[in-house]
């Protein structure tokens, strides 16, 4: 045993008891009892598994607050793998970002990211797993720099990041299901095709079967209300009939042009 052990230094005692089976009739049990006595055990590296606090999902209650980002993987018609990018505001449902390419890393998420930003403004706090697009230390440092918290699920817990994982789960069925990507350039039209269906035409459920456009643009008028009579000192809000003030129709259709 002890000169099998230091002619074959990475066999373990399963594959050392079939050279000892071939010289006489041994037991296994009983080699595998002479192989621990001896010493001859391999140390084995034990997987270091990341570790993190649960962070349960947090009602929001304004847009821009939090984002959840995902990714979504596919298929072309040359059977070559195309990768999806996945953005949702949590709060009005809203599908801001489908970026679909072969290999999409953290540099790419953080120009997708910026560009999304300068349009739409800042989130809060943006919630993902744990792949290495989300954990790389360039996304570390831009989070820090931009002051936007990230937020990563447990590892294995899917659930923690329910709202992208729903959001995926209509992707899939009513868009990578249903079509038919010749190439890249097709998957980038469709998914652009389908991504304006969503905001603009489809209602949800969870909006009062409005659209996320509709609803967004709801919250924006009543915020922008509420912030006027605030301001004014007023008990009581404009009618319904009440054409909104010059300096308060220049915010809502900034507000709208923000949103679109």
């Amino acid at each position: 045993m002890k000169e099998l052990a230091e002619q074959y230094p990475r066999f373990g005692s399963p594959r050392l008891y079939d050279f000892v089976r071939r010289e006489d009739s041994y037991n296994h049990k009983l080699v595998e009892r002479v192989y621990r006595e001896m010493g001859l055990s391999l140390r084995r590296k034990r997987r270091k598994r990341l570790t993190r606090q649960r962070r349960p999902l947090v009602a929001t209650h304004a847009m821009n607050e939090e984002w959840a980002m995902d990714f979504v993987t596919d298929s072309l018609a040359s059977s070559r793998h195309v990768r999806i990018l996945t953005i949702v505001d949590v709060f009005t449902r809203e599908c801001l970002v489908l970026e679909a390419d072969t290999s999409i890393g953290s540099l790419r998420v953080i120009r997708v990211l910026e560009r999304r930003i300068a349009e739409r403004g800042k989130p809060l706090r943006i919630r993902c797993d744990n792949g290495p697009e989300f954990t790389s230390r360039a996304i570390l440092a831009w989070a820090i720099e931009q002051k936007i918290e990230l937020v990563h699920i447990r590892p294995g817990k899917p659930v923690e990041n329910a709202y992208i994982e729903s959001f995926n789960g209509r992707l899939r069925d009513e868009c990578l299901r249903a079509s038919w990507f010749r190439n890249l350039f097709d998957a980038r039209r469709q998914l652009a095709r389908w991504r304006d269906h969503y905001n603009h035409e489809r209602p949800h459920s969870a909006l009062q079967r409005r659209t996320p456009h509709e609803f967004a643009l709801a919250f924006a008028s009543a915020s922008l209300c509420s912030a006027e009579v605030g301001r004014v000192a007023s008990n009581t809000g404009p009618s319904p009939h009440t054409p909104l003030p010059a300096h308060i129709g220049a915010h809502y259709d900034e507000a709208c042009r923000m949103i679109s």
